[in-house]
């Protein structure tokens, strides 16, 4: 805490033997804050991603969908014995036969409003709907292929799968994301601080000549350039921030670019990047300085 409140207040004797320079000043300040705000967009589209990707595999793992054959003649009677099946499948909460019109609705986006699709044979379709503890569906699989011939059971596997390891390689994108944003604003504050030592070299010399401990000079560099960090980094998650609110927002699962945001809880993670930033300028100048001053002894 001591350290903490040390580095806030300063030394003001030590801030002013060690003057300012004016580009590194601006370029910490301009870096830090478009970083953090890449970090803030980047965050939010992870975390956005996960979500929705969440959602979409829990409706998925709860439901699936059994086709059975489009034959006219048989249809009444396999569709008796489907629903037969289901309905006592330990493990199916319900089970509801879709209506011709219900079935025309989903063919209706691929083949077009004007195909006559009440001229052509379609296969019936069932929603199957899991309770919590679901059910046996390779046993479900069986009892149908013995009691209805031709019925096709969908799960959804196909479909879930897939989407949750293109959840997982968004989210690791954009954890990498950010963990180069760090690294990169290290980079940064480690060469201006380089620069900012480089152009006060004959101030440091007069210092060490009446007295001054390396750490005394290293302590202004540190404290300056850990506040820019910090400052720049409020500034870049303020306008991340105000871009995430006007950003179009609806149902989180109806789509992704509907729902890039944070929710709940998850403001708190922006809040903490101005404090990661500072800590990256605090170690970044730590080093750069003393190993500038060792080189100028």
């Amino acid at each position: 805490m001591k350290t903490l409140l040390d580095l806030i207040v300063g030394d003001p004797q030590a801030d002013r033997s060690v003057p300012q320079t004016g580009m590194t000043a601006r370029l910490t300040l301009f870096v830090s804050a478009v970083m953090a705000f890449l970090a803030v967009i980047a965050l939010a589209v992870s975390l956005t991603t996960n979500r929705v990707a969440s959602l979409w595999a829990e409706d998925l793992a709860e439901s699936a969908t059994l086709r059975l054959p489009a034959d006219p003649v048989t249809a009444d009677a396999l569709l008796l014995s489907a629903l037969d099946v289901l309905e006592t499948t330990p493990g199916i909460s319900s089970v509801r036969a879709l209506s011709k019109d219900e079935q025309q609705a989903l063919l209706e986006p691929w083949f077009g409003p004007d195909l006559p699709l009440d001229a052509l044979p379609m296969p019936q379709l069932i929603e199957i709907v899991a309770d919590g503890d679901g059910y046996d569906v390779d046993g479900l699989r069986a009892r149908l292929t013995a009691q209805v011939p031709g019925a096709i059971l969908d799960d959804h596997t196909a479909w879930r799968e897939p989407l949750l390891d293109a959840a997982n390689r968004v989210r690791l994108i954009g954890w990498s994301v950010i963990l180069l944003i760090g690294a990169t604003v290290a980079a940064m504050i480690t060469l201006a601080a380089q620069a900012a030592l480089a152009a006060n070299v004959q101030v440091i010399s007069v210092l060490r000549l009446v007295g001054a401990k390396d750490a005394y000079i290293a302590r202004a560099f540190v404290r300056r350039f850990t506040l820019r960090a910090g400052a720049g980094a409020i500034v870049g998650v303020a306008c991340g921030a105000l871009v995430l609110l006007v950003v179009p927002q609806g149902d989180v699962a109806g789509g992704l670019l509907l729902g890039v945001g944070f929710d709940g809880a998850e403001w708190i993670l922006p809040l903490l990047i101005p404090l990661l930033a500072a800590i990256v300028a605090f170690f970044a100048t730590r080093a750069a300085a003393f190993r500038r001053l060792r080189e100028q002894t």
